[in-house]
């Protein structure tokens, strides 16, 4: 029986967690391990005028108080966003500083300003509600169309007017042009509502300092524990890299807002050092509702020109993006490349323009988070699809079907490239599916129960992924994105699987387990997948195979195993095979490289470990 790819098959992750054997990184715990209780500002906007510590430091099983100031003292950095955005003038973004632990301000309801390591988790709640902080309260702003206006408080003086940055894509000259020119223009403003994580697993860290290694362990509910080792040690100066492991065990549920490095994990990493016991922060649900980064927060108004045969000639949008009080990790890519390039829909649109002004106001900030820009294009086009059926007194399936693509490839204005679709036939399976057609006889039956019966319809693109790192580098990403996997073949016959990405609920384990069953005929039972922890696996070396050497290795792996051939053997056999291929390369990657793109059909990413590939490659 096949176990390969599309077999029906028991997930290999599911017995631990549905017997209660998951691993979270809650479970973790210690020897001497203190807890830690952030103070964490009531107030929008207020100046911090002072911090009395004195009441909490002589309470029961407090180990220390600590403060933004003795933070930046030992030399921690700001927090930073990692993709740059800059104006259409060229103008940088203006990024104000956002320190772990706020020191003289405090710029949203939440903001922490001081923690508190104590023995138990009560004792260090305890004694942070006994610290006390005098404010100075500012005025405040929290809706993003209100934070431009003249006389509004400034929230940062890096960015004067709590302007960050003009961004714009698309042809403003022809796009206006068309629809001055349209037989018919639809125009709304439309407000698309900020919203809050609420995962199963709410946010947590431990952190443990190895005084005698000098080394730092994070574990840490982490969608992606690369990014957060990297930006932890290049920019937050934590620890060098080397000196860093991160560890992000079973993740409950992430859905973007577990991407990013948060004030806690660096400020348990510090704790830890600076107490010498081990931290661990676990967020409850009024911490996660604060601080967990936010989604969405648009004020947009769009025009939608058509002409007389209701094909669209133009479609122009300005939206205000509220990244609220700071700037996250990915903050600046969300209103613009993962937004404005959707904005051609499934339709045939030839003239699009998109201007973005993203602000300061004082709310949590806002970053990636349940789709990223991309359902806030779809609600926004197909919201003004919809109302221009109706002004145009046409039905909405017919009005999307006159202006769906139907010639591919397909370029749209805006960047995005679409290969090959069939829109009208996923139309027309909806309908049938719903009954569309008999829709007003059922609304006719419910209006004579006094009943109102409405139906509607959306079409959406959903682009996913922002990889290779030769995109992702062009449009201002600060890192690459590139993948990485290893396949090891143990001398028992046994096989394990280190992969790059980190599952939290996607089904990583079985998934792989089928990939690699189809190529090696393997029973799944002989599988162990291991995800991203990083002294397991390091992105390190690429090794680049064009497709038909690639083959054959794979091909010469499988026949060698079904064989039982012992490894030395294998590894003798690759090593001529490797031999005899000319353009295989090694290259050693340095952090700038990893944005650009290299030589080869295919990349194969390999750790510095003992692994067949480079035992292969070494061979004489």
């Amino acid at each position: 029986m096949s176990e390969g790819i599309s077999a029906r098959v028991l997930c290999k992750e599911d017995k631990r967690f549905v017997t209660g054997n998951g691993k979270y990184t809650d479970d973790v715990t210690n020897h001497g391990q203190c807890y830690a209780a952030f103070v964490r500002s009531p107030h929008a906007h207020a100046n911090v005028k002072s911090i009395d510590k004195s009441a909490a430091e002589a309470m029961d099983g407090v180990e220390a108080v600590l403060d933004g100031h003795q933070l930046t003292g030992d030399g921690i950095g700001n927090i930073i966003c990692g993709w740059a955005v800059n104006s259409k003038d060229g103008s940088p973004m203006n990024m104000g500083a956002w320190s772990a632990l706020a020191t003289n301000k405090v710029r949203y309801v939440g903001d922490a300003v001081a923690v508190v390591i104590a023995d138990s988790p009560a004792n260090a709640k305890t004694a942070a509600e006994a610290v006390g902080v005098d404010y100075e309260v500012l005025s405040s702003v929290t809706d993003a169309s209100k934070s431009l206006e003249s006389g509004v408080e400034q929230i940062h003086p890096e960015a004067p007017g709590n302007f960050i940055f003009d961004w714009e894509i698309g042809e403003k000259d022809p796009t206006e042009a068309a629809i001055a020119g349209a037989a018919h223009v639809t125009e709304m403003t439309i407000t698309n509502n900020r919203v809050s994580p609420n995962p199963m697993e709410p946010r947590s860290a431990v952190a443990t300092f190895d005084a005698s290694e000098d080394h730092y362990t994070l574990y840490t509910t982490s969608q992606n524990p690369h990014v957060a080792r990297l930006v932890l040690s290049a920019f937050y100066q934590v620890a060098p890299e080397h000196k860093l492991r991160v560890i992000a065990p079973d993740v409950g549920g992430g859905f973007g807002a577990k991407i990013y490095i948060y004030p806690e994990e660096i400020v348990c990493l510090w704790a830890s050092m600076k107490t010498k016991r081990s931290v661990k922060w676990t967020s409850d649900r009024t911490e996660a509702f604060l601080t967990d980064a936010h989604g969405r927060d648009h004020v947009s108004t769009a025009r939608m020109g058509f002409d007389a045969n209701n094909k669209i000639v133009g479609f122009s949008v300005d939206t205000i993006a509220n990244l609220g009080a700071y700037m996250s990790l990915f903050s600046s890519s969300v209103p613009t490349y993962l937004y404005a390039t959707l904005l051609s829909g499934q339709y045939n649109i030839e003239n699009i323009h998109c201007n973005v002004r993203t602000v300061y106001t004082n709310t949590t900030p806002v970053d990636a988070y349940r789709g990223a820009g991309r359902p806030e294009a779809c609600f926004l086009i197909e919201r003004i699809m919809e109302t221009a059926a109706r002004e145009l007194g046409v039905d909405p399936a017919e009005l999307r079907r006159a202006n769906f693509v139907r010639e591919f490839p397909h370029q749209t204005p805006v960047i995005m490239a679409y290969d090959s679709g069939d829109f009208e036939a996923n139309l027309e399976a909806s309908m049938k599916a719903a009954d569309y057609a008999g829709f007003e006889g059922r609304r006719s039956e419910a209006a004579s129960r006094g009943k109102l019966r409405g139906i509607g319809m959306s079409s959406y693109i959903e682009a996913c992924g922002i990889a290779p790192s030769a995109a992702v580098g062009s449009l201002g990403a600060g890192v690459g994105l590139w993948e990485s996997a290893e396949v090891r073949v143990n001398p028992v016959g046994t096989v394990e699987i280190l992969i790059g990405s980190h599952s939290h609920g996607q089904g990583h384990e079985i998934t792989f387990a089928q990939l690699i069953s189809d190529d090696l005929d393997f029973h799944q039972t002989m599988f162990k997948l291991f995800m991203v922890i990083q002294t397991r696996f390091n992105l390190a070396w690429v090794l680049t195979v064009p497709d038909q050497e690639l083959l054959a290795c794979r091909r010469l792996l499988k026949h060698l195993i079904k064989l039982k051939q012992k490894p030395r053997k294998l590894l003798h056999i690759c090593s001529k095979l490797m031999k005899a291929t000319s353009s295989l390369k090694m290259a050693k990657l340095r952090l700038p490289a990893l944005t650009k793109p290299l030589d080869g059909t295919r990349f194969v990413l390999v750790p510095i470990q003992h692994t067949i590939c480079q035992k292969a490659w070494n061979q004489d």
